[in-house]
């Protein structure tokens, strides 16, 4: 790779991968079975973003350059920049793994509401995680309702399993619909004089383009996995360091479901309440291993 300069993926616009040797535009196929060209910069953000140093992703892009080739899904271009990434830095791995870490929040969508809570109280909020909600015509369930000084933020919260699932628009009209009536309501109750109100809707997962413009048509603000550009839900979680318990290697699956049974959704929870490592079987080696792991994963939490 003497050809690729170590800051393209900072400062230069993406180009698609060239096959070196066959001059030739490499197509992956994405999760929702499209083909896209594959960008080598994309990848190298992805990897800085999780936290890898410049030579790490030297290493490794130039690893992916070397094996990629045309129908490869994205699936396996991750699987095999995640293997490597850990082998270089097990923190950064962790990190790297953050889409399919918040995926495996599910099965049911309430792991993720409570992340999403998180996100908002890590950023001041005081907050409510799905609590029934009165309206002008009708009571409705909202997954979150967080307030900061005098705004409060009524948000819906749509997690999939399915990383190819666009949220449709009518996820949007349904939202806006349901937001317009608790706000008329409380419009009208001494109580909440002086706050103004913000409709959210919160996904794991990417919007359809018709989901954006009614979304942003009528005011509603849209997260997800990407978007918006550059301060999507990934950037967000990365800003905060509020990584999802799923994502920590030394726990089983079946231990990390008894971690969000009882509330324990990120990593900061749980390094701020270690106790409750008391009521999951762990080895003394695996706990001293998971707190040394938490340890690396949680630097610098705000």
């Amino acid at each position: 790779m003497s050809n690729y300069k170590k800051d393209q993926y900072s400062s230069e616009k993406p180009t698609p991968y060239s096959n070196t040797l066959q001059n030739e535009i490499i197509l992956v196929k994405k999760a929702s079975g499209e083909e896209e060209p594959f960008i080598l910069d994309k990848l190298a953000r992805s990897l800085k973003n999780a936290g890898a140093d410049s030579s790490s992703i030297e290493n490794i892009l130039s690893n992916i350059e070397e094996w990629i080739f045309s129908g490869v899904t994205t699936r396996q271009i991750y699987s095999r920049a995640f293997n490597l990434l850990r082998k270089e830095r097990k923190s950064s791995a962790m990190r790297y793994k953050l889409k399919q870490a918040i995926i495996e929040l599910g099965p049911t969508g309430y792991p993720f509401e409570q992340f999403i809570g998180q996100i908002f109280e890590k950023q001041g909020c005081e907050i409510n995680v799905g609590v029934v909600v009165e309206g002008f015509f009708v009571n409705h369930e909202m997954d979150v309702v967080a307030t900061q000084n005098n705004i409060q933020h009524l948000v819906e919260c749509k997690y999939h399993k399915d990383q190819g699932k666009n949220v449709s628009i009518q996820v949007p009209l349904y939202v806006h619909s349901r937001v317009g009536d608790i706000v008329h309501k409380r419009n009208q109750l001494p109580k909440y004089k002086g706050l103004s109100f913000q409709g959210w809707l919160i996904t794991n997962t990417r919007f359809s383009e018709d989901s954006i413009l009614y979304g942003t048509g009528c005011g509603l603000n849209l997260l997800a996995w990407d978007y918006p550009k550059h301060r999507g839900l990934k950037e967000i979680v990365e800003e905060l360091r509020l990584y999802p318990v799923t994502i920590l290697h030394n726990l089983t699956r079946k231990q990390k479901q008894e971690l969000l049974n009882k509330g324990i959704v990120t990593c900061f929870q749980l390094k701020e309440n270690k106790e409750i490592l008391g009521t999951i079987s762990l080895s003394d080696r695996k706990n001293k291993q998971l707190m040394k792991e938490l340890q690396d994963i949680c630097v610098d939490c705000l």
